[in-house]
């Protein structure tokens, strides 16, 4: 069975048939796990490809607030585990009522070659899940497809990408 997002167009029996909508994504990055981990847990580097401000670092047991170009709240992170360089885990408000649990995981691939897998989840298989599935989905790959433009070309791909959503 494949899940909503795949290439099976979703259907009333395959959502009947899943018990609860997880997302998980990944993407391979040219540069070091070191390089990506601090890129992921350090403002400074952050607010180049994912957030324009945060309240501090990512370090265990701390919550701090995400602030997005596009959004005029603030969401609050708070950091469950990390393992430099390897695994960051955290708990956020990924739905309106719902928190959920995010699970970003690096691997070495190669000396500069670096997989990153997201997971997040788990939401029921309702109209909120399916909403929360389909927002955070494209949440996470923009994520991603905007860390790898900065790890490997230095480029801000967010950098007015969402002024539209201002208006």
């Amino acid at each position: 069975m494949e899940l909503p997002g795949s290439s099976t167009i979703l259907n009333p029996k395959v959502i009947h048939d899943m018990e609860q909508l997880e997302i998980k994504t990944g993407i391979q990055i040219a540069r070091s796990c070191k390089d990506i981990f601090e890129a992921i847990v350090e403002p400074e580097k952050m607010t180049n490809y994912f957030i324009s401000q945060a309240s501090g670092s990512m370090e265990e047991g701390k919550t701090i607030d995400w602030i997005f170009p596009e959004f005029p709240d603030s969401f609050p992170v708070k950091v469950l585990k990390i393992k430099d360089p390897e695994n960051v885990i955290f708990e956020w408000d990924g739905s309106d009522t719902f928190k959920t649990t995010v699970e970003i995981n690096l691997e070495k691939i190669a000396n500069s070659q670096t997989l990153i897998r997201i997971t997040e989840g788990k939401m029921e298989v309702n109209e909120q899940g399916i909403k929360w599935y389909g927002q955070n989905t494209e949440g996470w790959v923009n994520f991603l497809t905007c860390l790898k433009a900065y790890m490997e070309h230095g480029i801000n791909l967010r950098k007015g990408a969402f002024d539209y959503m201002k208006k």
